[in-house]
């Protein structure tokens, strides 16, 4: 497939943009700073500023996909406007952990532990999220991670999930970017949860 990834120079963008690579997809990777992009065979490294929905619409012209690992500083509304205006149907999101519920009716972010410094940001993922959930003319997936995030190796071992909080047999939710990067390009390739939220954790 021809695949843009949006923030292609973090640490989920990069390390999705090397996963994809891997399994011979062509990929636009798209950063405010290409340089930190993985240097691979099938990836052309692009400057580009995914505030501006006119801009990122003639980066993203003519994929088959877009993959954003961007901060939620750039709001759905913006991705969505750029994808209609470039023709693009499909969108998978980097999403948050913080709108997973770990009771019924509970979510991560209301639990009495959520660290406080996280609570800004994790609400723009809600708040992206719930922008996503009644849009119908795009094919969007939103993949929230396990509840800790970090480097780590690639095993390809990993459960999956839907709206509620994936944890070991010791409560704990985590999961590497690799594996979450794993985790996406086989959504990608599989398309298991059109216009749906899912999750991974070991």
């Amino acid at each position: 497939m021809d695949v843009v990834v949006l923030g292609a120079s973090g640490n989920a963008g990069s390390e999705i943009t090397r996963e994809l690579a891997s399994r011979g997809h062509r990929v636009r990777a798209i950063a405010r700073k290409p340089d930190a992009i993985p240097d691979l065979p099938g990836v052309t490294r692009i400057t580009g500023d995914a505030h501006d929905p006119s801009e990122l619409a003639e980066r993203i012209a003519g994929a088959d996909a877009v993959i954003s690992a961007l901060h939620f500083d750039v709001t759905a509304d913006t991705l969505l406007a750029a994808l209609r205006k470039a023709g693009v149907e499909r969108l998978l999101v980097t999403g948050g952990a913080a709108s997973l519920e770990v009771a019924p009716g509970v979510r991560l972010i209301d639990s009495p532990d959520f660290p406080a410094a996280w609570r800004d940001i994790a609400m723009g993922g809600i708040a992206f999220l719930d922008a996503l959930r009644p849009v119908q003319d795009v094919d969007w997936t939103f993949f929230s991670p396990a509840a800790l995030i970090e480097p780590g190796e690639r095993t390809g071992r990993f459960r999956l999930g839907t709206d509620t909080l994936v944890t070991d047999d010791a409560g704990v939710s985590r999961i590497s970017f690799a594996d979450f990067a794993i985790a996406m390009v086989d959504e990608l390739e599989t398309h298991r949860h059109p216009r749906a939220r899912f999750t991974a954790a070991y």
